[in-house]
């Protein structure tokens, strides 16, 4: 350990060895393949989005050797969104999170005093999605689960999905939601990589704003939901959607707390690459709020997290120790 709180990662993404390897048995039953050799193997979708397999997606020992790198003493292991798997029929879907979450829970044994799991879920029926989120529950002994913040092009929010929130609400585990890229790109957003650095926060702002608006978060007020990179778009223009709702009805129609009472129900990880923006984070949000997150072993992975945590002087040791992993380890039911 690196010091007396132990440094959680919550944003730290796998791909299991049975995963790849079931693809590449298997592409058209997942509608994708596995391409090229050694450290040039690929994965990609019929919809051409797809990912370098680096080793750390799927060997213990290079997901250890990073976390060292980085000072993390312990990670939770989610999988890439590559395969988020939602296009696939609810069956086919459902079998493919189990082989993820099996898999997952694999690494984990291997180190678990140093790696957790979070689930994948088959969120295209949301039937399935309960009964998966429940068995692994019960069998990996998992307390986070992440998901997608649109489903098929409909936002986290929408009413078909409110079963599967409800259950996790009730299950005590908490919800990662990551947005991922499916799908053609606008041309606008389809240039100089924007579909992740500007598409991807954005969207994670419209599903939160939803869940706030929409009364999600009044429906179920045990649910917790982290919100990947910094919480997108979101802690930075609050003011503006706050001002929204005092002086226009229509964002008042379906709750009746504001955006800044409800601010608070969301976590949010570190991942802003810059500490002044992650200053102004834990400022508006609160150190109870904020944890470590990498999105390792991605190229737009943040590859010195303390560092960007120490450049923020200001924090008492308690708000540092929270940060660094009393938050994560209390959502993990470790605290």
């Amino acid at each position: 350990m690196t010091g007396k709180t132990p440094c959680v990662d919550i944003h730290s993404h796998v791909l299991p060895r049975s995963m790849i390897e079931a693809i590449r048995q298997r592409p058209r039953d997942f509608e994708m393949t596995v391409s090229g050799t050694g450290a040039n193997e690929t994965l990609v979708r019929d919809d051409k989005h797809g990912s370098p397999l680096h080793p750390e997606f799927y060997d213990v020992d290079a997901k250890l050797e990073g976390m060292d790198r980085k000072g993390i003493d312990i990670s939770v292991l989610s999988v890439t969104p590559v395969v988020f798997f939602y296009w696939l029929p609810a069956e086919t879907g459902l079998a493919a999170a189990r082989v993820l979450n099996d898999g997952v829970a694999d690494m984990v044994a291997v180190q678990p005093d140093r790696l957790r799991g979070m689930a994948t879920l088959p969120m295209q029926d949301a039937d399935a999605a309960v009964t998966e989120l429940e068995r692994v529950v019960r069998d990996h002994g998992f307390r986070s689960v992440e998901l997608g913040c649109r489903v098929k092009g409909q936002l986290l929010s929408e009413p078909q999905f409110r079963p599967v929130l409800r259950r996790a609400a009730e299950l005590g585990v908490s919800v990662f939601a990551h947005p991922y890229i499916a799908g053609a790109l606008s041309p606008d957003l389809g240039c100089y990589y924007l579909g992740n650095t500007a598409g991807l926060p954005f969207d994670t702002t419209l599903m939160a704003v939803h869940l706030m608006l929409g009364g999600v978060l009044d429906q179920l007020p045990d649910l917790n939901v982290i919100l990947a990179h910094g919480g997108g778009h979101l802690p930075y223009q609050f003011g503006r959607l706050e001002h929204g709702y005092l002086v226009r009805k229509e964002a008042r129609a379906n709750t009746a707390n504001s955006p800044f009472a409800q601010l608070h129900r969301f976590y949010f990880d570190s991942l802003t690459h810059d500490a002044e923006s992650l200053r102004f984070l834990i400022r508006r949000v609160g150190a109870d709020r904020v944890m470590i997150g990498t999105d390792a072993p991605f190229d737009m992975a943040e590859d010195i997290p303390l560092d960007l945590l120490a450049a923020v002087a200001e924090l008492t040791d308690a708000q540092r120790d929270r940060i660094r992993g009393v938050n994560a380890l209390e959502l993990l039911g470790e605290r």
